[in-house]
């Protein structure tokens, strides 16, 4: 492991207006790892990953190889090389699956490497391929998330935010996702995971984050986690 985070977050709050979302949290992420936060709804999960988006206002320090994304806007963190999958998928309905694949590529340069990415998502999605010109609106959730995933690594991030990817998905499709996350992990693509299916989560990750109202409560590598008595109780079924 390099000594100095990919991603560093440092006393970091999240408010709407009174609530108070997240409460001076602090981790590292690591360039090659996966890392995932658990917690119940509503444990500033999803608000951790919208403040590293730069889609929420926040209070502390989050560094992205060393470079404050305090005053960056969305889209130039996403060109610094963080993507999102937000939860819901986010995709256009009305597009099909080429031009949802397309619009991430709309800050890049380099055409050749693009083609070549769409054949390396095409490879890791062949079902993609086979719906290629078919609008998004009529896949499947599956289908779906695997495109909101693929529409990611179009953008050559090389940070993938992931907001409860199994949300709505059958267990068979849970299990393919998780693969499929494994794969582009190993790729070389390093992976933050908020995911309330917790024994998915933590069976993938290098490390992981239990976050309670607000603040973290518990952490450790991933397999620590799924042995540990009170993470079990409370997210394990037991």
């Amino acid at each position: 492991m390099n000594t100095a985070p990919l991603l560093s977050i440092r006393d970091l709050t999240v408010s709407y207006g009174n609530i108070k979302a997240v409460q001076g949290i602090s981790f590292d992420v690591y360039e090659g790892e996966i890392v995932t936060l658990i917690g119940a709804n509503g444990a500033g999960k999803s608000s951790t990953l919208r403040a590293i988006s730069g889609l929420a206002p926040y209070g502390g320090t989050i560094t992205y190889r060393g470079v404050d994304l305090r005053k960056t806007a969305a889209d130039k963190i996403v060109a610094l090389g963080i993507a999102q999958v937000p939860e819901g998928r986010g995709i256009f309905g009305n597009l099909t699956v080429q031009e949802n694949l397309k619009l991430a590529t709309w800050g890049r340069k380099d055409r050749p490497e693009v083609e070549r990415d769409y054949e390396r998502v095409f490879g890791i999605f062949p079902r993609l391929k086979e719906r290629r010109n078919q609008l998004g609106g009529t896949l499947s959730g599956g289908e779906q998330q695997m495109l909101a995933v693929a529409r990611a690594l179009m953008s050559r991030g090389k940070v993938m935010l992931l907001d409860e990817p199994s949300m709505g998905l059958s267990p068979v499709l849970v299990r393919e996702i998780f693969h499929v996350l494994t794969e582009i992990n190993q790729a070389g693509t390093t992976v933050l995971l908020v995911e309330q299916n917790a024994n998915m989560a933590l069976r993938v990750a290098s490390r992981g984050y239990v976050l309670e109202t607000g603040t973290l409560t518990l952490s450790g590598t991933g397999a620590e986690l799924l042995g540990n008595p009170r993470v079990k109780e409370a997210y394990l079924g037991g």
